[in-house]
C-alpha cells in the first residue's frame, strides 16, 4: 500500500513536508483542501525558452503558475520553503522522450542547468465541483482520474509539439452543464471543458483504457467530459525526445501554499 494514503494535512507545508521526510508516497489529490496542486516538467536551460512559449500558446494544457531559476529548486511564489526536488511523492524521469524510471526525489540527478515549470492542476477544479454538490467518480472510487492522448494537436514551439492530453470525469448531462459554468472561473488550472461526449470524435477509440490515469465507468445517463490535461508536457516530451527531462508522475503533485479560492475569475 502507498505510504500516506487518504492522509489530510490541514495547509500545503504540512504536506510538503511529510512527501519530503517519505511519509506521503500516495497521489495527491484532497491531501490538502483548498490549496493549490501543481503539475511539473522541468528541461534543460537550453529548451526552457522554448518551453516557456509552447505552455504561452497553450494556456489550457499549460497553465503556467511558476518557473524556477536555471539550477535552482526553490519556488518562493508557491511556498518560501518549495524545494522541487523533494517535494513531489513520485517523479518521472526521461531520456530521449522515453521513461526510465520513476524515482522518489531527485537529488541524484538534479543539475545547474535544469529549469523546473509548474502547471495549474484540475485538483483546484474539482474541489468547486464537489463543493457545489458533484460528484466525482474517481474521488468516490479513490482512484487517479482517467487521462487519454487525443488527436487534437497542441500549438507547436520551437522543437515542442504533440498531442493535447484529457482528462475525463463523467456527469449526468445537469451536472455537466454546471461543470462548464463553474470551470470556467478557473483558466489558470485549466478552466472549462474542451469536449463533452462521443469520445471517438477527440480521437480516444476506448474509453475504458485510458493512457494515464485508472478507468472509471460511464453509466446510461451520463456524459464523458474532457478537460485539457496538465499531463500533456508529458506527451509533448515523448514526441519531442529532449536528451533529458523530468516531469511528475500523474497523480502526484506538488502542493503549494496558495489558495485554491484565489485563482477564481468571479
Amino acid at each position: 500500500m502507498n505510504a500516506g494514503l487518504n492522509r489530510v494535512y490541514p495547509t500545503g507545508h504540512e504536506a510538503r513536508m511529510a512527501v519530503r521526510r517519505g511519509e506521503h508516497r500516495a497521489p495527491t489529490a484532497g491531501i490538502a483542501p483548498g490549496y493549490v496542486q501543481a503539475n511539473l516538467a522541468i528541461l534543460p536551460k537550453a529548451q526552457a525558452d522554448d518551453f516557456f512559449r509552447f505552455c504561452q500558446f497553450n494556456p489550457k494544457p499549460c497553465p503556467l503558475l511558476a518557473a524556477s531559476e536555471p539550477g535552482d529548486p526553490r519556488l518562493p511564489t508557491l511556498g518560501e520553503d518549495v524545494d522541487i526536488r523533494t517535494d513531489i511523492p513520485r517523479y518521472r524521469l526521461w531520456q530521449h522522450g522515453k521513461l526510465q524510471a520513476e524515482v522518489s526525489d531527485l537529488k541524484d540527478v538534479w543539475r545547474d542547468d535544469l529549469v523546473a515549470f509548474l502547471i495549474g492542476c484540475s485538483f483546484s477544479f474539482e474541489e468547486a465541483l464537489v463543493e457545489d454538490g458533484i460528484r466525482l467518480r474517481h474521488i468516490d472510487q479513490g482512484t487517479n482520474v482517467p487521462m487519454y492522448r487525443t488527436n487534437i494537436a497542441t500549438r507547436p514551439a520551437g522543437p515542442f509539439h504533440g498531442p493535447l492530453v484529457v482528462s475525463m470525469r463523467p456527469l449526468k448531462p445537469a451536472d455537466a452543464i454546471r461543470a462548464v459554468q463553474i470551470t470556467s472561473r478557473f483558466p489558470s488550472v485549466h478552466g472549462a471543458p474542451v469536449h463533452i461526449g462521443k469520445p471517438e470524435m477527440i480521437g480516444i477509440r476506448d474509453i475504458n483504457k485510458p493512457d494515464y490515469g485508472d478507468p472509471v465507468e460511464v453509466k446510461d445517463d451520463e456524459l464523458p467530459v474532457f478537460w485539457a490535461c496538465g499531463v500533456t508536457p508529458q506527451s509533448v516530451i515523448a514526441a519531442m525526445k529532449p536528451e533529458f527531462s523530468i516531469t511528475h508522475a500523474p497523480g502526484y503533485m506538488l502542493v503549494t501554499d496558495l489558495k485554491n479560492s484565489r485563482l477564481a475569475i468571479l
